[in-house]
Parts: C-alpha cells; structure tokens; sequence
C-alpha cells in the first residue's frame, strides 16, 4: 500500500480552509482541508447528509466554497472556463446515482461525451472509449442503450465515462451503494486495477469495513470538519467514529482476537470470506483454527 505521501510532493488538488453552506447559519464544511496524493486510495467516511457530497462537488469545481481555496498541482484555482476545465482534466467525480449522470442514447455514445467535449480528433475518441469500455468490462454493451441497463450496468457506464476522461484522479460518490455482494466485489476488482495502472482513486462510503480492506488512507468527516489519518489509526479512534454516526469495523477487532489467541499473528482477514478460510485452514500441529 501507498498509505505514506513524501513529505516534499505536492498533492495533485488541495483543498484549504474551506468553508460552506447552503443555506445561512447551517454550515455544512467548516475551515476544512484535504489533499488528494498521486497514488492513493482514499476512503471518506461519514454518514449520510454529512457533508461527503459537498466535498467532492467542491473538489471538482461544481461548487463554489464560500471561503478557502482549491488548489491544482499546488496552484490556486482560476474559476474561469479555462481553469475549470483543467481541473476536470484533472479529477473526474462519479455520482453515487448513475442516473444523474448518464443522458446519451447508447453506452458509447454516453461514455464518448467527454473526449468528444475535449476537442479530441475522432480516433483518439475511439480509442480512449474503447479503453475505457475495457477497463469496465462492458466492452460487449456498447450499443445498448442506457436506459435498458442494470444498475450494476449503469454504474459502470458512469465509470466508464469518467475513466475516458484519463483523469490523474477518480474520485466515487458511494460506488458500492446498491450493488449486490458480487457486484460490489466486480467494482473492487475493476477499481484495483485502475489503481494499478496509476489512477489516483477516492471513494466516499459509510462502509468502515470497506474502508479498512480498501484504502490506505481515510478522511472521517464530522462535525463539518475533516479528519484525515492512516485506515488503522483512524478505525481505532472510537470517539471519532462515533462523532461521525460510524460503527466500528469488525476486522481490527478479530486481528485483535485471532493475536489474543497466541496464534495466527501474521493472519489479517481483511473479509468474512477471508476469514472462513483462515478458520478452515489447519493448523501447523494438523488442527483446525476454528477448534480454538
């Protein structure tokens, strides 16, 4: 994992003193910062209506803060159409309601959109689709159109159109948020090897669980302020968590028992699939772990 940033980097956008609101004497971001680190995996946390949205709305330009400052590549950002721009260059937002976002008749003709506003020559269109349709795995759905799409489909397309882009940063507004089981592993997978391929990713979730076997870093948001520290440290803080309306996550807690036992130090199941194979698995004397 990437979860420590070199000190002397610059992240690619920042975001300083932040301040917020949509209606007067009801702030929703107080004095808040982040900053997102080429490499990353990033999980904001917090509950619904707190304030998750906003931030990324605001990371990506489509709100103006009240206060503060967005910064790209550490210069401050130019709202104008020019600067704008850049920044979605930059940093691509997917909507947790891929309905919100997909208008096109066709997959293709939704996940083009974005290269084709960029100006881009035809065939540099199709090819970043192409990617892109790939990378998704909905290579085959291309023609279909988006409103005959499943929901796991539909996420996907929204995706689809966001990685065209070939942004440095992807960030997901609730990605797993009506997926099944299967389908939220598929996403994961799939957000892996964007990762992998050098995409600096942000998702937001109420899922501590998720953000504990996904991310290297979190950015709890509570109390209209951000609290930012590595996925141990910050799934260990109780009373964060409890400020942000979050449970805790039940993997630290069985690491802690699965030590406590005097065995299986260096097992972390980071799932309950992970786990059910560790307790199946024999121990070094022949034995079951699950007999302790």
């Amino acid at each position: 994992m990437s979860g420590h940033h070199d000190p002397t980097s610059v992240p690619i956008v920042s975001v300083h003193n932040l301040h917020f609101s949509y209606e007067p004497q009801r702030p929703v971001l107080v004095d808040a910062g982040l900053a997102l680190y080429a490499g990353h995996r990033l999980a904001v946390l917090g509950p619904n209506g707190g304030g998750k949205t906003t931030l990324f709305r605001l990371i990506v330009g489509a709100l103006k803060p009240d206060a503060g400052e967005i910064r790209v590549d550490g210069t401050p950002l130019q709202r104008t159409r020019k600067g704008l721009l850049e920044l979605r260059r930059q940093v691509q937002l997917v909507l947790q309601d891929p309905d919100d976002q997909l208008f096109a008749a066709s997959v293709y003709q939704d996940v083009s959109f974005g290269p084709v506003n960029l100006g881009l020559p035809p065939p540099e269109v199709r090819a970043r689709v192409g990617v892109a349709l790939a990378a998704l795995g909905i290579t085959e759905l291309a023609d279909r159109p988006t409103h005959l799409l499943s929901f796991g489909q539909k996420k996907r397309t929204a995706i689809a159109g966001a990685v065209a882009m070939r942004p440095r940063v992807l960030v997901l507004d609730e990605p797993t948020a009506g997926l099944d089981p299967a389908g939220v592993e598929a996403l994961l997978a799939t957000l892996g090897d964007l990762h992998a391929a050098g995409t600096t990713l942000v998702i937001s979730t109420h899922d501590v669980d998720l953000a504990y076997r996904w991310s290297d870093e979190v950015a709890v948001v509570a109390d209209g302020t951000i609290h930012r520290a590595p996925v141990d440290v910050a799934l260990a803080d109780r009373d964060l968590l409890t400020r942000a309306r979050l449970g805790p996550a039940w993997a630290p807690a069985v690491h802690a028992l699965l030590e406590g036992t005097g065995g299986h130090t260096g097992a972390r199941p980071q799932t309950a699939a992970e786990l059910y194979a560790l307790l199946a698995a024999p121990d070094q004397d022949g034995s079951h772990a699950s007999g302790w």
